[in-house]
C-alpha cells in the first residue's frame, strides 16, 4: 500500500492545537531520558491570551500529516520586542523564528521547516533565528550534546538526530549555549572560599534570602535587574511585566526563600541569583509518557512539591547589575550566592547535584565563575541562523 502524501497544515482550532501538543508526547514516548511536562501547561504555552508572549509576538503553529497521521510539528512566530533589538546582539529587524520542532523522519522536518520559512517571508521577515521554543527566556536552542541523560527543570531533550536535519536545511549554529554539572557537596576551591570570605566582612554587602511575603515586589525587582544585567547579552529580548508575573505563578509552587538570594551593595539591590529544585525528577515518575498524572501521581507531585528531598537544583536565572559587572565585585557577589545556596541546598533538602545554566559560550565572566568552581558541561544547545 503507497504510503499517504505529507502535507503541512496549520493550526486552526483547538482539535489542531491538542494534536500539535500531543504529538511531542507520541513522538518521544520510547526516548528514557525525555520528561513529559504537564500537558494542560503546554497547551497553555501555546495558547494566545493565556501565555504573554503573544502579547508581543505574532506565531502560526504548523502539523505535518500523512493521511490522518500527525508526523511532525513546529511553530513559526516573529516577536516584536526582539525586532527592535540591534542587530549585533543576535535579534534585531527582519528576525524571525520558529521552534517546538518535532518529527518522525528528516522527509517530515525539512517539510515543517520549508513551511515556518515561507510564512516568515511572507510576514516581511528576511531572516531565521532557530529554535526558539518560543523565547529565549523559555527553550531556546538545540540539544546537541549530553542525550545520554534527562534534562533539568525548564530545559528541552531533543532527539540527535534534529541536529543533521536542521543542519542538512542550510542552517549554520551562530551561538552555543551550555549548561554546567556541580557537585555541591564538596566546598569550594580555597580561593572562592576567600574571596566569599572577604565579602562576607564587607559591611557595605548584604545578602539575603528572597522574601515570599512580598512574593510579586521581589519578582518586580527580579525583573528589573534581570533586563539591566542581560541586557548587552547577545539573544536579549526585554522580559516583560506580565512575563515576570506569569513566570512567576509559575514558578512559586517551586519557589523556596532559600534559594533565591538578593545581593545588595549600600541598601541597593544590585544581583540576584534563582534556584529551583529540579521539577523534573518527580515528573519523570508521574507524568508518565502523556503529561497526565493520575490521582495517585497528583498527589505524590504536591507532596513533592511542599518539601522536596534528595533535590538536584537547577540556577536558571543569575544577574549583576550592569554598572558592576566590569568590577571584581560581580564575580564576589555570584560566589557569595552560590555557597549561601548551595550550604542552604544541602542542609534543608539534601542535595548533592545542581546545574548551572543556560550559559553562552563566549560570555567569559559566567564561564570563568562555571570554572571557578570546577563545574563540568554537562549538556549544549545550538541556535542556527539562515537568511531568507
Amino acid at each position: 500500500m503507497a504510503e499517504a502524501e505529507l502535507v503541512i497544515v496549520p493550526v486552526s482550532n483547538k482539535a489542531d492545537l491538542h494534536a500539535f501538543v500531543d504529538c511531542a508526547y507520541r513522538l518521544n514516548a520510547d526516548d528514557p531520558n525525555w520528561v513529559a511536562n504537564l500537558r494542560m501547561e503546554e497547551i497553555e504555552k501555546f495558547t494566545p491570551g493565556k501565555n504573554p508572549f503573544f502579547a508581543h509576538a505574532r506565531c502560526q503553529l504548523f502539523l505535518a500529516k500523512r493521511g490522518a497521521r500527525v508526523v511532525g510539528r513546529i511553530s513559526a512566530h516573529i516577536d516584536e520586542l526582539a525586532l527592535s533589538q540591534p542587530v549585533e546582539q543576535g535579534m534585531g529587524p527582519g528576525t524571525g523564528n520558529w521552534g517546538a520542532i518535532e518529527a518522525e523522519d528528516e522527509g517530515a522536518a525539512q517539510a515543517l521547516i520549508a513551511r515556518a520559512e515561507q510564512w516568515l517571508r511572507d510576514e516581511g521577515m528576511t531572516r531565521v533565528l532557530a529554535p526558539m521554543n518560543l523565547s529565549v527566556w523559555e527553550e531556546p536552542g538545540l540539544q546537541v550534546t549530553g542525550h545520554d541523560h534527562s534534562p533539568m527543570v525548564m530545559m528541552a531533550h531533543h532527539s540527535p538526530r534534529y541536529q543533521g536535519w536542521i543542519e542538512g536545511a542550510g542552517y549554520q549554529r551562530v551561538k552555543t549555549l551550555r549548561t554546567y554539572d556541580l557537585d555541591v557537596t564538596s566546598p569550594f576551591p580555597p580561593l572562592v572560599q576567600r574571596i566569599v570570605r572577604a565579602g562576607e566582612k564587607n559591611e557595605r554587602i548584604t545578602v539575603r534570602d528572597a522574601r515570599m511575603k512580598d512574593f510579586a515586589k521581589e519578582a518586580a525587582l527580579i525583573c528589573d535587574i534581570i533586563n539591566d544585567a542581560w541586557s548587552d547579552n547577545w539573544g536579549f529580548v526585554p522580559f516583560t511585566p506580565e512575563e515576570i508575573a506569569y513566570t512567576g505563578k509559575k514558578l512559586k509552587p517551586l519557589v523556596h526563600e532559600s534559594l533565591i538570594r538578593i545581593a545588595e551593595y549600600d541598601g541597593e539591590p544590585v544581583a540576584f541569583m534563582m534556584t529551583l529544585p529540579d521539577l523534573n525528577q518527580i515528573q519523570a515518575r508521574v507524568n508518565g509518557r502523556t503529561g497526565k498524572p493520575s490521582l495517585l501521581g497528583w498527589l505524590k507531585l504536591a507532596l513533592w512539591l511542599r518539601k522536596p528531598r534528595s533535590a538536584d537544583m537547577r540556577v536558571p536565572l543569575m544577574g549583576v547589575r550592569k554598572k558592576l559587572q566590569s568590577s571584581r565585585m560581580a564575580s564576589q557577589l555570584a560566589f557569595m550566592m552560590i555557597e549561601t545556596i548551595r550550604v542552604a541546598a544541602i542542609a534543608q533538602f539534601k542535595t548533592t547535584r545542581a546545574e548551572i545554566g543556560w550559559v553562552l559560550e563566549d560570555n567569559q565572566g559566567m564561564v570563568g565563575i562555571a570554572q571557578a568552581i570546577e563545574s563540568k558541561v554537562n549538556r549544549e544547545y545550538a541556535i542556527y541562523e539562515k537568511p531568507l
